[in-house]
């Protein structure tokens, strides 16, 4: 085998030993960065032979790109994953089929990523697809400088993989509302901080995250507190969310009138204390 795979960890009992043990189907050489776990996850992780470093976590960009910097990896391409984030058979296949076989004009690879909430695949609403670059040569990706949202900016050609890993958000509904409610101030940061060159521009004809990326900039040039309200109709009644059952309309809702309705509110309160609002 010649992938290297690095996994963030913290508390992470509930996914770890499945992300473990497909993770160890397309590589020898598994590191974990744990951020200081107090449950069962370090256990788990020895027992599957993980190389553990334990690193103070100040944010996703921060962690992979000291793990990017730092780690006596082997192996000359490197696979990046969170905890909650599983490959599938299929994808495990086409990599397997990949290995020692690299393409020289390729540097990295596209993933689609499936989301698994409540229990459900979601693959309706517009929430699959939804590429992001996680296998690359060494030396040609870092993450971009954001405080949420960060996405790997690839440094050469990228392909796109046709089968996907899955994001199993296995936490409660109370855990994912109190992420949402952190990362939403995150969220606000990033949209009052001028874009540095270490970020990724949106591009209609760009790579999958560049496309992406430019999507949510239309998103921001929508009204506030208009913009998640067009969002919830967009996902659930044109993107078909209603398909994926309770669970993509919980999603959906979330999603819209909770995550970025928050993001939305808490825009305008820091645009009221900073004096910058117009109109009221």
């Amino acid at each position: 085998m010649s992938i290297s795979v690095v996994i963030l960890t913290y508390n992470s009992e509930a996914t770890i030993r499945d992300t473990l043990e497909a993770a160890g189907r397309v590589s020898d050489e598994i590191h974990v960065i744990d951020s200081f776990s107090s449950d069962r996850t370090l256990e788990i992780c020895r027992v599957y032979g993980a190389i553990i470093t334990q690193r103070s976590f100040l944010n996703w960009a921060d962690q992979r790109n000291w793990a990017i910097r730092n780690l006596p990896l082997r192996h000359n391409w490197q696979m990046h994953l969170d905890a909650d984030e599983i490959l599938t058979s299929e994808l495990i296949a086409e990599i397997n089929r990949l290995d020692g076989k690299w393409p020289a004009s390729v540097d990295g690879f596209f993933i689609p990523r499936l989301m698994r909430f409540l229990g459900r695949d979601l693959r309706h609403g517009g929430y699959y697809p939804i590429y992001h670059m996680r296998l690359f040569r060494s030396g040609c990706a870092h993450v971009e400088d954001r405080q949420y949202d960060q996405q790997f900016i690839l440094n050469g050609n990228g392909k796109v993989l046709s089968a996907p890993f899955i994001d199993d958000q296995r936490m409660t509904l109370n855990e994912w509302i109190q992420r949402h409610n952190r990362w939403s101030d995150l969220a606000v940061n990033d949209i009052l901080q001028s874009p540095s060159e270490s970020t990724i521009a949106g591009k209609y004809r760009g790579n999958p995250v560049e496309r992406a990326r430019a999507k949510k900039n239309l998103y921001y040039l929508a009204p506030i507190f208009l913009r998640p309200i067009i969002l919830f109709l967009y996902r659930y009644l044109l993107r078909a969310g209603f398909l994926d059952g309770i669970p993509g309309l919980i999603y959906c809702v979330l999603q819209a009138f909770w995550f970025r309705f928050l993001v939305d509110a808490k825009l305008y309160e820091r645009m009221r204390t900073n004096g910058t609002l117009r109109g009221d």
